[in-house]
């Protein structure tokens, strides 16, 4: 999502908080619940150039959403227990909200891992296979550091070649968002190697990025330790599924849950699909999902968990802890449902295809 748009989202916001219409249809758009997606949690503040900062908020603002989500009554859950309330909706007077986070961070340990604790708040993690051997590819993450050290960045996707101005901020996020959104079109394999292309180029060690960046085995046993802690599966690669054929979705989906298994000593019952959205897993995917026994999985489609809804446990929508929205007022609106009642209807109000650009999917 552009910086531009990201303000317009934010205005629709704050209307929503200060005309107080959030509070009082709270009780009607609401549901039973909420998935809170997280991905990095640090301390460090985003650089200017940061087209990746929607994954990253800091350890003061989890603390201030748990504070703010226990004083306004809602229930912190496991991801056990989302299966429980999402299979009886009706059995729960209180709301809930369930924390997870994908790809493995080692600052997950390092800065999240401790809030939890702090407030006995259970916390689920989806950890890609590849990602703990250290053969990992953060390639959007990669992306980022490749454009920062060009002012001109020249790329080739799928028979098109761009060459974009990357000399200042604003140059640098336009070239990043072109480039992502067209290599979210191609395959997976095509995509990683033109993004190590431009990461050689420019002097970048991109397997160096994940290494750094995510746990290894010891360190998820470490917060597998955790009584608070569950540990989900997110694949081998981190690839998404639906780009895949059946086979290698089916391997991609059944060995990362067989090798968490067997690396942690335990059952693995929970999974987290790639990017998320509907371009990246669908009926397919939640078949296979529901085939192999996981009792929750879950999406990154927008949206809390409404008993009137037909909630399917392989296809749970979440809502993003998003590095852009770091005050507990967008908070406080979203969890309302708001946002999201008015979104349904304009999707029925206004014919398919009118309803703007697609933002940017969780990684």
């Amino acid at each position: 999502m552009s910086r531009r748009s990201t303000r317009y989202v934010k205005a629709a916001l704050s209307a929503m908080h200060y005309s107080g219409a959030d509070g009082l249809l709270s009780p009607l758009t609401r549901g039973v619940g909420a998935i809170l997606t997280l991905h990095q949690v640090e301390p460090e503040s985003a650089g200017e150039f940061s087209p990746n900062r929607i994954l990253r908020i800091t350890p003061y603002f989890l603390e201030r959403t748990i504070n703010q989500l226990l004083e306004a009554g809602f229930d912190c859950v496991s991801m056990d227990e989302v299966a429980e309330r999402v299979a009886n909706p009706g059995r729960y007077e209180r709301p809930f909200v369930a924390f997870t986070l994908d790809d493995a961070y080692r600052d997950n340990l390092v800065h999240a891992q401790p809030v939890f604790q702090r407030y006995g708040v259970p916390y689920c993690i989806y950890a890609p296979t590849d990602f703990l051997d250290g053969n990992g590819d953060l390639w959007w993450l990669t992306l980022e550091h490749a454009i920062a050290a060009y002012d001109v960045v020249e790329v080739e996707i799928d028979g098109e070649c761009l060459r974009l101005p990357a000399s200042t901020c604003a140059e640098k996020e336009a070239a990043f968002h072109r480039i992502y959104w067209r290599l979210r079109e191609v395959d997976e394999t095509s995509a990683r190697a033109i993004v190590a292309g431009l990461a050689e180029r420019a002097g970048l060690d991109h397997k160096s990025i994940c290494r750094n960046l995510v746990m290894n085995w010891a360190e998820l046993r470490q917060i597998a330790a955790d009584p608070l802690a569950t540990i989900g599966a997110h694949t081998v690669r981190h690839y998404a599924l639906a780009k895949l054929g059946s086979g290698a979705a089916q391997f991609e989906i059944e060995q990362s849950i067989r090798r968490l298994a067997d690396g942690l000593g335990r059952k693995v019952e929970h999974f987290s699909y790639p990017f998320g959205d509907r371009t990246s897993a669908g009926p397919r995917e939640f078949e296979m999902v529901r085939a192999l026994g996981m009792k929750t999985a879950v999406t990154t489609r927008k949206g809390l968990l409404r008993s009137g809804d037909d909630l399917d446990p392989v296809a749970l929508p979440r809502l993003s802890l998003n590095g852009d929205y770091q005050d507990p007022l967008y908070t406080k609106v979203l969890l309302s449902g708001l946002p999201f009642a008015l979104l349904d209807l304009a999707r029925r109000v206004v014919p398919q295809g009118l309803m703007g650009g697609a933002s940017r999917p969780s990684a």
